[in-house]
C-alpha cells in the first residue's frame, strides 16, 4: 500500500478509533455515577450550567474518556502508520488535546478537572499509546 494513503489511513483510523472510545466511555459515566439532581446535560448550553453541580466523582468518566480515547487513538494511529509512528501518535495527542481546549472553553469545569485534564489525558496518552504500539511493532 502506498505510504502515504496508509498514514492517512492511520490518522483517520486513529481519530475515530479514539473518538468512539472517548464517547462511550463519557456516554457510559452516567449509568455508572449519577448525575447530580437537577443535572440537564441534554445539549452542550445546558451541560455547561450543570457544571457547578457535578462533584469530583461526575469527572471520572470523562477524565477516562478523553485519557483512554487519546491513548487508543493514538495505538491505533502509530500501529497503522507506514512511517514515523511516534510522530502520529503525539499528532492524535495534540488533536485530542485541542478538542479539549475547545470542551474547557465550551463548557468550563472546576480548575483542578481543567489542568488535570489538558495536562495529563492526552500529550502523555499520546506518547504512550506510541510507546506501545512501537513495542507491539518490534514484536513482530
Amino acid at each position: 500500500m502506498n505510504p502515504i494513503l496508509k498514514n492517512v489511513l492511520a490518522v483517520v483510523g486513529g481519530i475515530l478509533g479514539g473518538g468512539l472510545l472517548n464517547s462511550l466511555l463519557v456516554s457510559l459515566g452516567p449509568s455508572i455515577i449519577p448525575l447530580p439532581e437537577g443535572a440537564d446535560v441534554s445539549n452542550m448550553e445546558n451541560l455547561a450550567d450543570a457544571m457547578s453541580l457535578f462533584g469530583p466523582e461526575n469527572f471520572i468518566f470523562p477524565f477516562l474518556g478523553h485519557a483512554l480515547g487519546t491513548l487508543f487513538g493514538a495505538y491505533v494511529a502509530a500501529r497503522l502508520a507506514a512511517n514515523n509512528h511516534m510522530k502520529f501518535a503525539l499528532g492524535i495527542g495534540v488533536f485530542f488535546l485541542l478538542g479539549g481546549i475547545s470542551a474547557v472553553i465550551m463548557l468550563g469545569g472546576p480548575l483542578w478537572f481543567k489542568v488535570m485534564d489538558l495536562a495529563l489525558a492526552y500529550i502523555p496518552m499520546g506518547w504512550l499509546g506510541g510507546k506501545l504500539a512501537m513495542n507491539s511493532i518490534n514484536a513482530d
